[in-house]
């Protein structure tokens, strides 16, 4: 039913999707130094909670009803691959409505599914549709399509998957489930949530107990909603601190009310900007805190940033809170490679603050970056580089000598590479280098955050594209 004209039912995702879809040409941006920063701001949905919000609801029996999901391209093309298995997703107001199909009841869907530039849709959607006994091709745009598939392909083929892709584990590729699929017992090679997410859901729709065992805790949304909706699935962590995850397939899943916090990997822009502009005051309201996503936080706080956490609570079974940010001298500090997990995204922005901090800042285990919507790494230093930051880029390490007054950086144009996080954070570069800087396309940025140009031209900050006027 993709890209047919819509039943009724599918029109507001339809709609939503066709208003959204990105204009061959690339919009250029540019960020000035700017004044002051100062609002009061709610950052949109968290995109992981709400990636597995459309999955889960629209697997389970009965209605799902969502608020504060974020309505970003990745996560609308994860909910119409959902409705085009056979769960009815509906918008009322503010409330996404779903009604699910039942666990093991997806539909064969008619059309390739296309994710656009969504790697996490993309590669948790695999795990849960591979073990069901029909064929789905996925397809996406030509970022997605050059990530590798095969971390999430190996497990699903020993549990009887058959894969046809394309060179490399690549996109586009096509699942063909076993009449049965057998359980495994995986243990995740590298500290990937994306690749334990596939397993478990793949768990889902197999006879008996699947087990992933994760030496490196990522974070736990998959295993924190499942149970949730009602999956029988338990955590158990050794003498080793090695996590063991175990859910049996064929159960129950019942639909749930979530209201989605908002999401940390977008707060990291407003946040890292307040930091670097001298005189800002931002409050951020409703942030997802949940430890396997703070380490950004705790990396600022060590280089000496004024964050401070108001209204600690607990809602949904997370961590949320306000956070109130005022400028800062911040200072260089050395990132454990094992805090990586819990801030994969964030390096790119976290770069930026340490090219305006006093001191090296060394970032270790960065390996992951490597295969994000472009290599992250690569894409960073030579985006530093192209400003005058003085950088080393190593196989899995970035190192970032800092000049805290931002005298000599800027000036440059950074590539993009398509990928919606290094344009937000070299844009938010601009607001505090002596010099503007300018990315080559801003078009991406909707996938992720479409408020961001808004929200931060409304605090006060320096960005116009680059046919808007000067």
């Amino acid at each position: 039913m993709l890209g047919e004209a819509p039943h009724p039912r599918h029109s507001y995702l339809t709609r939503l999707t066709l208003s959204m879809s990105h204009s061959a040409l690339p919009r250029p941006a540019i960020a000035r130094r700017s004044k002051a920063l100062s609002g009061d701001i709610r950052i949109p949905g968290d995109k992981s909670i709400s990636h597995r919000s459309f999955m889960f609801g629209g697997l389970a029996a009965g209605e799902t009803r969502i608020t504060g999901l974020l309505e970003g391209e990745d996560v609308i093309n994860t909910g119409r691959a959902m409705q085009a298995m056979g769960a009815k997703i509906t918008k009322e107001g503010d409330v996404w409505v779903i009604q699910g199909t039942g666990n093991g009841c997806l539909l064969q869907p008619e059309a390739p599914l296309d994710f656009g530039n969504a790697g996490t849709g993309a590669r948790l959607t695999m795990g849960l549709v591979g073990t069901y006994d029909m064929e789905t091709t996925f397809i996406g745009d030509a970022s997605l399509s050059k990530r590798p598939m095969g971390r999430v392909l190996n497990p699903l083929r020993e549990m009887g998957v058959q894969v046809t892709a394309s060179e490399g584990d690549r996109m586009p590729l096509t699942l063909r489930g076993p009449k049965v699929a057998a359980p495994i017992t995986y243990r995740v090679p590298m500290a990937s949530a994306q690749v334990k997410s596939a397993v478990l859901l793949a768990g889902l729709n197999t006879p008996g107990i699947t087990t992933v065992i994760e030496p490196v805790m990522t974070r736990d949304h998959t295993e924190k909603m499942l149970q949730g909706f009602g999956a029988n699935l338990s955590v158990e962590t050794d003498r080793d601190n090695v996590r063991h995850i175990r859910i049996e397939g064929q159960g129950k899943l019942t639909g749930q009310t979530i209201d989605v916090p908002g999401d940390p990997s977008s707060t990291a822009f407003p946040l890292v900007a307040a930091l670097l502009v001298p005189g800002s005051d931002i409050t951020i309201r409703n942030v997802l805190m949940n430890p396997t996503r703070t380490g950004l936080i705790l990396t600022l706080q060590e280089m000496g940033a004024n964050i401070e956490i108001l209204n600690a609570r607990l809602a949904g079974g997370e961590d949320v809170a306000d956070l109130r940010v005022r400028a800062s001298e911040l200072k260089g500090v050395n990132v454990p490679a094992e805090r990586a997990p819990s801030m994969i995204d964030e390096y790119p922005v976290l770069a930026v603050a340490a090219c305006l901090a006093s001191g090296e800042t060394v970032m270790n285990g960065l390996e992951e970056l490597r295969v994000k919507e472009s290599d992250r790494l690569s894409a960073v230093a030579n985006g530093l580089k192209a400003n005058g930051v003085d950088c080393t880029e190593g196989p899995e390490s970035l190192s970032v000598r800092g000049r805290p007054d931002g005298k000599g950086i800027g000036g440059g144009t950074v590539e993009t590479h398509l990928d919606h996080r290094i344009a937000m954070s070299f844009l938010v570069m601009g607001l505090a280098a002596e010099k503007p800087v300018s990315v080559d396309d801003s078009t991406m940025i909707a996938t992720s955050f479409p408020e961001f140009m808004d929200m931060m031209t409304g605090m006060g900050a320096k960005i116009t594209e680059h046919n808007a006027a000067d």
